[in-house]
């Protein structure tokens, strides 16, 4: 895991372009999660609420919170909020990840908002670090079960059949999309949707229904490498992860564990390799 500070951290990875093979220092999306404790009074009762928000950039974490609170109905002004402050009860690496806000004594909201959509925190602290440990334990490692390696250009030629098949894309311009190919290049499944989450999700199960193996596949992705899509892959047991946007530096971490080759940035003539390069002949 590497120490992170402002929005890019720094990562060695292996650079193609044409027929050079470089090593190189590049800069990362940073990505953590934040949490949110809620701190309110309902009649002689002082509650606390611990909630895990989303994986975020650092940055505007107040501006966070307020908007999240105001979507779920939990507050509807600026003064149902009391204050706002960064939990100090936390480890060195943590501090930053966790909000406490205060709510109003008189606000009057329903407890139920609370329980749905929210994935609960048992400490006050949460980073980079706990957010891969708490998929770890119940995610394999992904096995090299590629009968050969990927060769590059054959990496090189998926951009194309992505802009001769994304349909939806063609007509919308506004959908993501995940292709599913073999180690040669072949096309075996295309799946759209407005949600890059979800057209992964559409493309792993559709794979499911149809029988296919997924462990000696390759995945390439539309848009950018969160640190869900890695998780999805990993499950999935998918060895190979390519996309034309940027990773972040969790994704990349996650990759690096559990033994997935993410590629990004992929083009007709270059990419950069930010795990496992050793799959890509």
């Amino acid at each position: 895991m590497k120490m992170t500070t402002g929005l890019a951290t720094p990562f060695v990875i292996t650079k193609l372009q044409g027929e050079q093979r470089l090593e190189e220092a590049d800069l990362v999306a940073v990505e953590e999660p934040l949490q949110i404790r809620l701190e309110f009074e309902k009649g002689d009762n002082f509650i606390t609420k611990d909630l895990l928000v989303t994986m975020r950039s650092p940055g505007h974490d107040f501006d966070l919170a307020m908007g999240f609170l105001f979507a779920e109905q939990v507050i509807h002004r600026e003064k149902d909020v009391l204050w706002i402050r960064y939990c100090q009860q936390v480890k060195e690496e943590e501090k930053g990840n966790v909000i406490i806000v205060r709510l109003a004594q008189d606000l009057d909201f329903d407890m139920n908002l609370l329980e749905r959509n929210f994935y609960t925190h048992s400490s006050c602290g949460v980073c980079g670090k706990t957010a891969i440990s708490a998929v770890s334990g119940h995610l394999d490692l992904v096995n090299n079960n590629l009968q050969q390696e990927i060769k590059a250009k054959t990496l090189m030629a998926l951009p194309k059949f992505l802009s001769c098949n994304q349909y939806g894309f063609k007509y919308t311009g506004g959908l993501h999309a995940a292709v599913l190919f073999d180690a040669q290049g072949t096309l075996l499944a295309l799946r759209e949707d407005v949600g890059r989450h979800n057209a992964l999700d559409k493309l792993v199960g559709a794979s499911l229904k149809k029988g296919i193996d997924l462990e000696n596949k390759v995945v390439l992705l539309s848009g950018r490498v969160s640190f869900e899509m890695v998780q999805k892959a990993v499950r999935a047991k998918i060895p190979v992860l390519a996309a034309f946007g940027a990773p972040t530096h969790l994704s990349v971490s996650l990759a690096r564990e559990k033994g997935i080759t993410m590629v990004g940035f992929l083009k007709k003539d270059r990419f950069n390799i930010y795990s496992h390069p050793s799959r890509i002949k």
